[in-house]
């Protein structure tokens, strides 16, 4: 891969999470060279990559070569197409590391440039791109977001003790890669009962990290099929920077409902599926509201009932050189589970990475589908 490639990919990580539900997408332009122009995707409804790119290339943008991370845009949005921007600033050669799933463009932006004259080579960092943008492919081609289960277990699969005590589990470098990845995430669910257990507060915290930049605090979401949630659990706290909504159903009785809304929560109410929220619904009406990707905190009984409806995408597993033990300590997916192991969701795409003396296993119960390229 071209140094050049390489610093449009760093471009668009930079802003992964600041621009949902569009990619996340850098651009560099280079000519004689020299880098005259780079850009990265803004916010929502702003300019994409690479009329930023061009605009600080200027009159420099005449015969340069384009490295973007990401197909050029061909349609009309909330900003114009890309792909005429290019053609209008006299753009020699474009190099794509991946087209665009968006069936809106899904290779038109290439033929646009081609049309005008405009070289494109398509694949240098290809899989570098698509892995940065997998939430958006899946978003944008199926309606739904990328579902990722993560939970912190011992070695014998507990994820608290018979007596509920579940902090600690892991250490402090885990945790931290957690804040990182809700820094780059839309939302997080958890269900009712890890709101019961811990009184989490689900913001993000990155302790410097942040490449001077503020946190990005996901959207809070709740399955609580009843209405158990305390109005003064912190996550329903007015003051919290972002947003919570919590999912329930018909079920919930109107004086919680009122003592929710009051306290600064959103109230969703959604189809019943056996007593409980339907998850299938609260994925659909999640990706209706432009979330791009969802991360799942738990706890167990919510794993496993996305496991056993088949929502999950993605699973996000730390592992502590600890031992528990106990019949009474809750293991980290419940649900019904498989009855044979030719059932049993096997992970493809498998990473290992440790954090300390904690071990991240992460992989792909559904891998996200991108156009071939041409």
């Amino acid at each position: 891969m071209t140094p050049y490639m390489e610093r449009a990919l760093e471009r668009a990580r930079s802003v992964k999470g600041r621009t949902s539900p569009n990619p996340a997408v850098g651009a560099v332009l280079v000519h004689e060279g020299e880098i005259v122009g780079e850009g990265a995707t803004r916010p929502y409804g702003q300019a994409h990559a690479e009329p930023v790119a061009l605009q600080a290339a200027g009159e420099r943008a005449r015969g340069a070569t384009l490295y973007v991370t990401l197909e050029p845009c061909a349609h009309m949005g909330r900003t114009p197409p890309c792909a005429g921007a290019i053609v209008d600033a006299g753009v020699a050669e474009v190099h794509l590391a991946t087209l665009d799933p968006n069936p809106a463009v899904a290779g038109r932006g290439r033929a646009w440039l081609e049309g005008a004259g405009i070289r494109t080579i398509v694949g240098e960092g290809q899989s570098e791109a698509r892995a940065l943008n997998e939430d958006f492919a899946r978003w944008i081609t199926t309606g739904r977001p990328l579902v990722s289960a993560k939970f912190a277990s011992s070695l014998d699969g507990r994820i608290a003790t018979h007596s509920g005590e579940s902090r600690w589990i892991t250490g402090s470098e885990a945790r931290a890669e957690v804040h990182r990845r809700r820094d780059q995430v839309d939302a997080i669910l958890v269900g009712v009962n890890t709101v019961l257990a811990d009184d989490p507060e689900l913001t993000t915290r990155l302790e410097g990290e942040g490449r001077g930049r503020a946190p990005q605090h996901p959207w809070r979401m709740v399955v609580d099929s009843t209405g158990r949630t305390p109005p003064a659990a912190r996550l329903v706290h007015p003051d919290l920077p972002g947003r919570t909504t919590i999912f329930t159903t018909e079920r919930a009785p109107a004086e919680w409902c009122a003592a929710i809304e009051r306290g600064g929560a959103e109230l969703c109410v959604l189809p019943q599926h056996g007593g409980r929220v339907d998850l299938q619904a609260l994925v659909e009406e999640a990706g209706r509201r432009k979330v791009t990707s969802l991360l799942v905190e738990g706890g167990a009984t919510l794993h496993g009932a996305l496991f056993d409806a088949g929502l999950v995408d993605h699973v996000m597993a730390f592992v502590a050189p600890l031992i528990i033990g106990g019949a009474g300590a809750p293991g980290a997916v419940g649900g019904a589970g498989a009855r044979l192991l030719a059932n049993a969701h096997r992970l493809e795409g498998v990473e290992v990475r440790r954090f300390g003396a904690d071990t991240l296993i992460s992989g792909y119960v559904r891998r996200v589908a991108w156009p071939e390229m041409a």
